[in-house]
């Protein structure tokens, strides 16, 4: 998933995109509310993490934004208050989950995981596309053989290009996905990927087509 972190504090920030990389999620970091606001307006997520106590916009303020323009990503709150009333104005306001500092980096993880399950059951359990079934929540691939095992990055990459499918995604739009936007990676990373991808996905009854100078499409083939 591509999650949205708005978090002043630098070295916890860095924590969590640490412990949800190892995940095969992509993070962009805001450290401020404004930024954190606009960014998420303009460039959309999967899941949001937002710090209540934050400079420039509260995170109770930009979760009343993201859920008055109707969007309805995940958002898990994250504060040092501890009452019962914060976390009710949290929830309230619209947040999904609430997380109490000091925690643990696999509880986050854990969570993120059973909200992006809780994400995937509302389309359905099971997905397909040429021969393979994809079992969104579980992060599975399952083939005429069983299940078809990827990385993480290549699971993120079927992952973007399925959510597309049909659709052309450029070279950078694929590395904003799976590795957050602005990250130091050059696109030959992603020909790799796609690359690797495309011959675990053979006889599968799906190909990715390269359209020079725009990008990669997933689409089914004939044999499908």
């Amino acid at each position: 998933m591509r999650i949205v972190l708005v978090e002043d504090n630098a070295l916890l920030a860095r924590g969590i995109i640490q412990a949800l990389g190892d995940e095969g999620h992509a993070v962009d970091w805001l450290s401020c509310g404004e930024a954190g606001a606009q960014f998420i307006a303009t460039q959309g997520c999967d899941l949001a993490i937002l710090d209540i106590n934050l400079p420039g916009r509260c995170g109770i303020t930009v979760l009343r934004e993201i859920r008055g323009r109707g969007e309805c990503a995940p958002v898990i709150m994250l504060t040092a208050r501890t009452t019962l009333e914060d976390r009710i104005s949290g929830l309230d306001a619209g947040a999904d989950d609430y997380l109490t500092k000091p925690f643990e980096m696999a509880e986050l993880a854990a969570r993120v995981r059973a909200l992006a399950r809780r994400r995937g059951t509302s389309t359905g359990t099971l997905e397909r596309i040429g021969a393979l079934e994809y079992d969104r929540a579980g992060r599975r691939l399952i083939g005429p053989q069983g299940a078809l095992e990827l990385p993480r990055r290549e699971f993120a990459l079927f992952a973007a290009l399925f959510d597309c499918q049909g659709r052309v995604l450029s070279k950078n739009a694929l590395c904003d996905q799976l590795y957050g936007t602005g990250a130091d990676i050059e696109t030959n990373a992603v020909e790799l990927l796609v690359s690797r991808l495309r011959r675990k996905l053979a006889g599968t009854g799906i190909c990715i087509r390269t359209l020079r100078g725009l990008g990669y499409v997933m689409q089914e083939t004939d044999s499908a």
